[in-house]
């Protein structure tokens, strides 16, 4: 279809089959909602830090843009490679780990960020925070046998 002026050009992170087409429409719906309305959403993330990252594809060079629940921390937010608890990481992280420039979407607000994976000590107090505060991250770290990385997205711009 073609774009309208100033329209973005993007892919929703998600692949095109059985379950993960369904995310893949639930998230597309989740980042327009999210624009909007300055960054606010209803249904589960109603009520929850969210922000939409952007990252490239490690394959395609594309540009993926992801809604996250994420942890304000001083002047840095943080994120969480949790993909509900699978045994594997989430493509977005995957992405940023080959290309650590991506764009982050607060509110109204949209800027360019370096991504960090933080080491275990600070990712460990980081992750019970978020967990403290919402119970499903427990349950995700629960559900899988790896260790659920915390990236810290640093403004650059």
């Amino acid at each position: 279809p073609a774009r309208t002026p100033g329209q973005r050009s993007e892919r929703v992170s998600g692949k095109f089959k059985g379950h993960a087409m369904a995310t893949n429409d639930l998230n597309r719906q989740v980042i327009e909602e999210f624009r909007a309305n300055a960054g606010r959403v209803g249904g589960n993330y109603e009520g929850r830090p969210l922000l939409l990252l952007t990252t490239t594809g490690r394959k395609t060079g594309r540009a993926y843009t992801t809604p996250v629940m994420c942890l304000a921390d001083g002047d840095y937010y943080c994120v969480f490679a949790s993909k509900g608890g699978a045994p594997e990481h989430p493509a977005w992280y995957l992405n940023l780990v080959a290309n650590p420039r991506v764009i982050v979407e607060v509110g109204t607000e949209r800027f360019e960020a370096q991504a960090a994976v933080v080491g275990p000590a600070e990712r460990d107090a980081l992750y019970r925070k978020q967990a403290s505060r919402y119970s499903q991250f427990a349950e995700y770290e629960r559900k899988t046998t790896r260790t659920i990385p915390v990236v810290r997205l640093t403004r650059t711009n």
